[in-house]
């Protein structure tokens, strides 16, 4: 199917109105492929039929799809809301971002639509008549506090066909015989007394803890009263097995406080969603989720709302979501999903139509907020640690899966129409702030995998003058410096070769070039990459393709990968090449130069540590740099040894008192 010209189905001018409203387009086969939203309408679709250069390559992509347009305007942004979640979930748009509800996350289920309601772990679906709890990280977390909670609630957890067999042979299973279980399934007690056990269970897991253990320690007060030891044995054994129950969910917050905290991951392509569910101030279940970025959202990166678009995203589409599952289940209050508070990194742009939109699930009030400081803003940095490892880990195993990887490999070749499968990837990031302090890193992947013992780091010489450097010229320098080094060992192997033949011996008695005659193993840096990778756009990549020309290297092909659009930059092409944003090959090419890029990072920081040591003890008279090195080393940074006594630092060999005491002097002046 060919590319669509946005320009054949662009409305005429000044019919699409300046009204609130919602939009969908359409592909050729009348198929929606993406919704929005906008306060404007006019304003929000003539941005999609500008110069088409301009737009992200995945909006680009979108509406060179489409075919068709159209709008329902309505008359506030709330409805305008909920039309956008309702045709979202309707049409399932193929651009649009999905938070579907994992369904690998475990649950508690309690079949309240038995009539003897059955305890158990769950994944999948919500059913009527079910109620349920969580979900939870891990499944061994809700087996370990049933497990407690079982002695104190002794509920059914046992399958229908358990339960029949019981009941027939007339004899509990076990945990009818250890007392975890009330065994119904042979009349010990009946259906109205099991569920009462059952309906405290729910208790006691949304968060009714304190009136259980309450009414649990009045009953042993009151039997150890009436000398009935046993049974107050046994009760206080219950309170504290319900505390055990409640340690496992720590208290994060003050008690009474029913929160909702969602923080997120962001990278180029794809962000990392994780919301912690607290309620009565403990953490009573958590979620996850990893997307696509696309939409709305990627077209406010350059002007910073990036965030706040992805808020507004998150929160309709889970809320709505769960109070739909919620209603479907049968559940008697569907709003109980959304908490009195959600805590966001950042607010919607709409906040105040977010709050009335949520309200209106909940039924009662909804505070959006960013928490600032305290425990709230603690917790949400916890939550922000789960995304970023969310998001690493998931780059990791599509990373390290070895067919992905050979898929990554071949796609990239397939791509660049290069001669064979870039089994090595160099990748060289720059590094600085403001043109000082200018570093560069150099990355190796081979076979699709990272060899760390081949990075390497270079120190840029800063340009006279200003005392400033561009990337261009960085990229261009540390270029030369890696391929005039394999140049060099090229022409040294070429010329023993030819010395060889001359003299009538074999020229491989010369040795192989890359090899280090002494170990038999290559040297660092001994091969050329098959591909070399530059961050950023055409002048970086213009810049290393004009040294290796310079150099007589041919065989190695150079791209740019510039970080905002992820386009591949190739030698002097007006065009990048654009490649598929869910391929194996991009997510290669995007974690080499993530790579390269924290490299550069950790080396620039190390570098301007030990400038801005050696600055603070400039000083000091008479102290060198062999003498600052080994002041630094010995304690391991500035802030140690301004906190060191003259004593202390004496005992560093060539440090006296007079030296150690102006050292002092000069740190606590700076």
């Amino acid at each position: 199917m060919g590319v669509a010209d946005p320009a054949t189905y662009r409305p005429a001018p000044g019919t699409i109105p300046v009204e609130p409203g919602v939009y969908k387009f359409r592909d050729v086969h009348s198929r929606v492929i993406y919704v929005g939203k906008a306060k404007s309408l006019r304003s929000r679709l003539n941005s999609y039929f500008a110069d088409i250069t301009s737009l992200h390559p995945r909006t680009r992509q979108m509406v060179t799809t489409a075919a068709s347009v159209e709008w329902t305007v309505v008359s506030t942004e709330v409805e305008a809301l909920q039309l956008e979640y309702n045709w979202i979930k309707e049409f399932d748009p193929r651009f649009n971002v999905r938070y579907r509800d994992d369904k690998s996350y475990p649950v508690l289920a309690v079949s309240l639509n038995e009539e003897y309601p059955r305890v158990f772990v769950y994944r999948g679906p919500r059913k009527k008549g079910v109620r349920y709890f969580g979900p939870y990280a891990h499944a061994w977390a809700i087996r370990e506090t049933l497990d407690l909670l079982l002695r104190v609630f002794p509920v059914r957890t046992c399958s229908a066909g358990v339960f029949k067999r019981h009941n027939q042979i007339g004899r509990p299973c076990l945990l009818g015989y250890i007392d975890k279980c009330s065994a119904p399934c042979v009349g010990r007690v009946n259906a109205d007394e099991h569920r009462q056990i059952v309906e405290d269970f729910c208790d006691f897991l949304s968060g009714k803890t304190d009136r259980l253990v309450k009414e649990l320690e009045r009953k042993m007060h009151s039997a150890s009263e009436e000398l009935e030891f046993e049974t107050a044995a046994r009760l206080r054994d219950d309170v504290q097995a319900l505390r055990r129950a409640l340690e496992k969910q720590a208290v994060v917050l003050g008690t009474g406080t029913d929160a909702d905290v969602v923080e997120f991951a962001i990278d180029e392509l794809e962000v990392a969603v994780q919301i912690f569910h607290v309620r009565d101030g403990r953490v009573r279940g958590q979620r996850g989720w990893v997307v696509d970025k696309s939409g709305d959202a990627i077209d406010e990166v350059e002007s910073g709302g990036e965030l706040p678009v992805l808020v507004e995203q998150f929160l309709t589409q889970f809320y709505g979501e769960q109070s739909t599952l919620a209603a479907q289940a049968g559940e008697e209050q569907p709003g109980a999903v959304v908490p009195r508070e959600v805590l966001v990194p950042a607010l919607p742009r709409d906040a105040e139509q977010v709050q009335q939109w949520l309200a209106g699930i909940r039924g009662s009030g909804v505070q959006l907020r960013v928490p600032q400081r305290g425990d709230k803003k603690a917790l949400a940095e916890t939550v922000q640690r789960n995304a970023q490892e969310s998001l690493q880990q998931h780059k990791l195993r599509r990373a390290g899966d070895l067919t992905a990887r050979s898929a990554a490999l071949q796609g990239i070749q397939d791509a660049l129409d290069l001669d064979s499968a870039p089994l090595r990837i160099e990748c060289v990031d720059i590094s600085h702030v403001q043109g000082t302090d200018v570093v560069a890193s150099l990355v190796v992947f081979e076979d699709g995998l990272a060899r760390k013992s081949e990075y390497r780091h270079y120190a840029i010489k800063e340009a006279a003058g200003d005392g400033r450097s561009d990337d261009v010229a960085s990229i261009a320098e540390v270029t030369r410096r890696r391929f005039g080094k394999l140049r060099r060992d090229l022409d040294a192997a070429e010329a023993a070769d030819l010395a060889a033949l001359e003299s009538g011996s074999d020229p491989m008695e010369s040795g192989l070039p890359g090899i280090d005659p002494k170990t038999g193993k290559p040297r660092r840096f001994a091969y050329p990459p098959n591909l070399y990778v530059v961050d950023g756009g055409a002048p970086q990549v213009n810049a290393a393709a004009e040294v290796l020309d310079e150099l007589g290297i041919t065989d190695v092909a150079v791209i740019g990968l510039a970080k905002r659009l992820e386009e591949v930059w190739v030698p002097n092409e007006p065009d990048p090449v654009i490649m598929p944003r869910t391929s194996e090959s991009l997510y290669l090419l995007q974690r080499v130069r993530d790579e390269a890029h924290r490299f550069a990072i950790t080396f620039h920081r190390s570098k301007r540590s030990r400038r801005m040591t050696a600055s603070a003890l400039d000083a000091v008279p008479g102290l060198g740099a062999a003498r600052k090195t080994a002041l630094v080393t010995h304690f391991g940074s500035v802030a140690k040894l301004k906190d060191a006594t003259v004593e202390q630092i004496t005992e560093v060999p060539g440090i006296g008192v007079a030296t150690a005491k102006a050292v002092l002097d000069a740190l606590h002046t700076e």
